[in-house]
């Protein structure tokens, strides 16, 4: 079943008969990672870096290249020299048409490239005399050429080591996005469902406190009870009508940010209804094997092992700038006529070698500057990354050890919660009686808001967790699976 057909469904099993929508956790992170505008950012990255990666593939690729200049006229007034030494001005019109065909092929190994090219050139003087031959043609039947640096740094081999850790890293980060989202997700649900468990206790207190109040005025008329104590109740009573206006503009604000975040329409998020994820996952997590599906599969390490050959290539290159040398050699047949098929029979060779140095004699240590701020910045790259590292094994570690912590917390405010609701229940009894106070009644009252608000901070802190193990991880230990899978 593809995603779409499965919110389809997940909607279509969600609509309560009062048009309510009931989702899960798992219903919104699903949501989130398929239309929001988070996920759609994270699949433009991964597309646009799959496009670049594939940009570089091309350059190791041969092209072939049709380029000229068809035609080019030029009319002007040139110098001339004369024999007793002045200048002469003459006018000059002229009409030029060239055109090459090219066949390029980089050589990754050195550095260099070889090409095949063929070209035709035509030049027309327009001024010319009568026995001059107009136009002429200058052809080049074919031509080989070399183009090979010499100690030099070679761009090719660098990108070939560092690009492919590049398109791997960027691989590894859309699923660590994606489980970011769902950790986003988390968040933002827990938000909103504080603000919808908040509403329902105070709708649940502002109901009991009138009950109660409506009881006090009713001692209070029969002398049984003082008018402190009533004061008191009605007290109680106006400030659970604030509680319950504030915690409707809270459900609308968080609602508000879920939706947006998520991707749901304004007219389904009035209706949405969050479920409690109560039930918890059993599985247990080695702290051995965190780190080693971390350092396995997180885009971080890949990161680590780029950043190092970028710095060990940057020393390359400010070596290599010290000392430049080109060869170029070449070899073609080529001739030229003043008709186009004659250029064709019987071209002659054409051969050009050619090597060309540039080496710095007195720099005031400029290349040795150069060298020496790779070198360093080479082992400041390395420190930072040790740093990185331990830092980021330390996340781990302390996330897994949480873990067990953060679930026997929750087993502990759950039981909490259903123990101070039974406490407040027996309290309302006594109170009804006449066993106890006001005072001991609202005591027990804001010991259950509290025991069932911890009861959810738990929750909330268990979840958060769990999904930022799967980020930090890219593993799923409830269903005991890899969350990215390296293609070969």
């Amino acid at each position: 079943m593809n995603k779409i057909a499965f919110l389809l469904l997940i909607f279509s099993l969600s609509f309560t008969a009062s048009g309510q929508i009931k989702l899960s956790l798992v219903d919104v992170i699903d949501l989130a990672k398929e239309q929001s505008p988070s996920a759609k950012a994270a699949e433009t990255r991964k597309k646009n870096l799959y496009w670049q990666y594939r940009s570089f593939k091309s350059d190791y690729n041969p092209s072939l290249n049709l380029t000229g200049n068809l035609p080019g006229y030029n009319r002007d007034f040139f110098q001339v020299s004369q024999d007793d030494g002045t200048f002469a001005y003459r006018s000059r019109e002229q009409l030029s048409s060239s055109l090459n065909l090219g066949l390029i092929q980089p050589i990754a190994a050195t550095g260099g490239e070889i090409s095949i090219n063929s070209n035709l050139n035509q030049f027309n003087d327009l001024n010319a005399n009568s026995t001059t031959i107009n136009p002429i043609y200058n052809t080049t039947l074919f031509n080989i050429q070399l183009v090979q640096p010499v100690f030099g740094f070679n761009q090719l081999k660098w990108d070939k080591r560092t690009e492919p850790l590049r398109y791997e890293e960027s691989k590894r980060s859309y699923v660590e996005e994606m489980e970011f989202i769902s950790l986003q997700s988390t968040n933002l649900y827990f938000d909103y469902m504080d603000a919808q468990i908040n509403l329902q206790i105070a709708e649940f207190n502002l109901a009991n406190n009138d009950t109660i109040f409506n009881i006090e005025q009713g001692r209070y008329n029969i002398g049984t009870t003082s008018k402190d104590k009533l004061l008191q109740v009605e007290l109680q009573l106006l400030r659970s009508k604030q509680d319950v206006a504030q915690a409707n503009l809270d459900l609308q604000t968080s609602r508000l940010a879920l939706r947006r975040y998520i991707g749901v329409q304004d007219s389904t998020a009035s209706k949405l209804e969050l479920l409690l994820p109560e039930e918890l996952p059993e599985f247990s997590i080695a702290l051995d094997k965190a780190l080693a599906y971390a350092k396995r599969n997180r885009a971080d390490y890949i990161e680590f092992e780029r950043r190092r050959a970028e710095a060990d290539r940057d020393v390359a290159s400010a070596r290599a700038r010290r000392f430049q040398s080109n060869l170029v050699a070449s070899f073609g047949l080529n001739n030229a006529a003043g008709d186009l098929p004659q250029t064709y029979n019987s071209p002659n060779d054409q051969q050009r070698v050619n090597l060309t140095l540039s080496v710095p004699i007195l720099d005031w240590g400029r290349s040795k500057s150069r060298v020496q701020t790779a070198l360093a910045n080479q082992e400041l790259t390395q420190y930072t990354l040790d740093q990185e590292i331990q830092n980021f094994e330390q996340e781990i570690i302390t996330l897994v050890s949480r873990m067990d912590v953060i679930r026997l917390q929750v087993e502990i405010t759950k039981k909490s919660d259903e123990v101070a609701q039974e406490r407040y229940e027996v309290a309302q009894n006594r109170y009804l009686i006449g066993k106890i106070d006001i005072t001991n009644l609202n005591i027990a009252l804001t010991e259950k808001d509290n025991a069932r608000r911890s009861y959810i901070g738990a929750l909330r802190s268990f979840w958060a967790a769990y999904f930022d193990l799967r980020r930090l991880t890219l593993y799923d230990f409830m269903n005991d699976e890899l969350l990215y899978q390296e293609l070969d």
